[in-house]
C-alpha cells in the first residue's frame, strides 16, 4: 500500500497549530450546552451534497452533545464556499456555539494558495471526517479490460467531460495525468451527471464517477457490457495509507491500478501533487472544524459527540445514501485524515499551480 507523504516540519506544524488552540486557559470546565441553539455552518447552497450531509448528522450530533442543544444548519453560500468559510474563520466565537463543515472544493483552494482565501485550516480544530469514493471507467468498444491493459491506449486521444481545471475533477485530472493517458478535458459540465451523458452519447471516452452515481448509473452499463470499470480512488486507513474502496472493495484503487500498468509504484512530484488532491476531495473529503481558540474542552466534547452518533444504531441503519460503507473519522482518528486534506509540499503546490497555468490557462493571483 502507498502512504500519503508530506513533509515532516509541514505535518507537525499544522497539527501543532490545531493542539495549541484547543488548550485550555487553565483548568478544564464541564461543557453544558443546555437550552442552547448551535449552528452548523455550510458554506454551500441549500439541497447540495454538504447541506445533505449536514442536516442527517444534526439531529445525532444534538442526541450526544452535552445537554442535548438544537443544531440547526446555516447556509453561507457564495464564492465557491470561499466567502462562508472565511466569514467563519474570520468571526465565529469559539464558544462552542458554532462550527462549519467544508468540502473538497473548499480545501482545494486552500491547497492551490488562492488570494482569496482567508482560512486556515491548521487553526481549526477538527471532529469529523467524512470520506467519499468514485471510479473510473473506460467504453467497451477499446478492448481494455482492466487497468493492466491501459498501456494499449498510451497513445489515444481520450476526452473527459470536466467541471473545470480546479474544481473536484482535478483528482482525475491529476490522475490520468500520473498514469501517462493522454486526455483532453472539456470543460462546461455542471456536474458529474453531464460527464456521464457525453460519455453515454459517446462525445466522451472516459469517465468517473462518484460511489452512489456509480452504483446506480454506471453499473447497468457495465452490466450491458458497454462500460469497463477501471479503478477506484481507494480510500486512506487510519495510519494515511492507500486501502481499496470498501463499496468496491474487487476494484484496485488508483495506486494499484498504475503498479499493474507500469509495474512499478508510483512516485515523483507529479504523484504527491495527486496524493494532496485525492485526500482533500476524496479519502477526507467533508471535514467538520470548530473555530481557531476552542478550548480542549469543548473540542473534546465534539469529538466524543460525533464518535456515539456514529455509532449509534439508528444512524447506522439509515447510513446507506448519504454516507456509504465509508468509515467515518471521529475522535482520535480524524486528526491524520485532517492533516491530509489540509496539507500539501510547497513543491507539490508548485507543480500543480505551473501545470494548470501552461495547460489550462489557469492564473493564480
Amino acid at each position: 500500500m502507498a502512504r500519503i507523504s508530506r513533509r515532516a516540519a509541514m505535518a507537525g506544524t499544522a497539527a501543532a497549530g490545531v493542539a495549541a488552540l484547543a488548550r485550555p486557559a487553565v483548568a478544564q470546565r464541564a461543557v453544558d450546552f443546555s437550552g442552547k441553539t448551535i449552528e452548523w455552518v455550510i458554506p454551500f447552497a441549500e439541497g447540495g451534497g454538504s447541506d445533505v450531509w449536514a442536516r442527517f448528522f444534526a439531529p445525532y450530533l444534538a442526541r450526544y452533545l452535552p445537554g442535548r442543544p438544537n443544531v440547526i444548519i446555516r447556509n453561507v453560500p457564495g464564492g465557491g464556499s470561499i466567502t462562508g468559510t472565511n466569514e467563519f474563520y474570520l468571526r465565529a466565537r469559539p464558544d462552542g456555539l458554532t462550527f462549519i463543515g467544508t468540502s473538497g472544493s473548499t480545501q482545494f483552494p486552500y491547497l492551490l494558495g488562492d488570494a482569496r482565501v482567508r482560512y486556515d485550516y491548521a487553526q481549526m480544530p477538527p471532529v469529523l471526517v467524512s470520506p467519499t469514493g468514485g471510479v473510473a471507467y473506460l467504453p467497451a468498444r477499446f478492448g481494455v479490460r482492466n487497468a493492466a491493459e491501459l498501456g494499449r491506449l498510451k497513445d489515444t486521444e481520450l476526452v473527459y467531460g470536466s467541471q473545470g481545471a480546479t474544481s473536484l475533477d482535478l483528482v482525475p485530472m491529476l490522475a490520468f495525468e500520473v498514469m501517462g493517458l493522454k486526455v483532453r478535458h472539456v470543460f462546461g459540465m455542471r456536474g458529474r451527471g453531464e460527464g456521464r451523458l457525453a460519455f453515454e452519447r459517446g462525445e466522451a471516452t472516459i469517465d468517473y464517477q462518484t460511489s452512489s452515481a456509480y452504483l446506480t448509473q454506471v453499473t447497468p452499463l457495465v452490466q450491458a457490457g458497454t462500460a469497463v470499470p477501471l479503478f477506484s480512488w481507494g480510500v486512506l486507513d487510519a495510519n494515511g495509507n492507500v486501502a481499496r474502496d470498501p463499496t468496491f472493495p474487487d476494484l484496485p484503487h488508483f495506486v494499484e491500478a498504475y503498479e499493474m500498468m507500469h509495474g512499478r509504484k508510483p512516485s515523483g512530484v507529479a504523484f504527491d501533487a495527486y496524493l494532496a488532491f485525492f485526500g482533500a476531495g476524496f479519502a477526507a473529503q467533508k471535514p467538520a472544524m470548530l473555530p481557531r481558540g476552542t478550548p480542549r474542552e469543548v473540542v473534546a466534547a465534539y469529538r466524543k459527540a460525533f464518535a456515539d452518533a456514529v455509532a449509534d444504531p439508528d444512524l447506522q441503519a439509515r447510513k446507506g445514501e448519504v454516507l456509504g460503507d465509508y468509515e467515518q473519522a471521529v475522535g482520535d482518528q480524524v486528526d491524520t485524515l485532517y492533516r491530509v486534506a489540509t496539507t500539501i509540499a510547497p513543491e507539490a503546490r508548485a507543480w500543480v499551480r505551473d501545470y494548470l497555468a501552461k495547460n489550462h490557462n489557469v492564473r493564480f493571483n
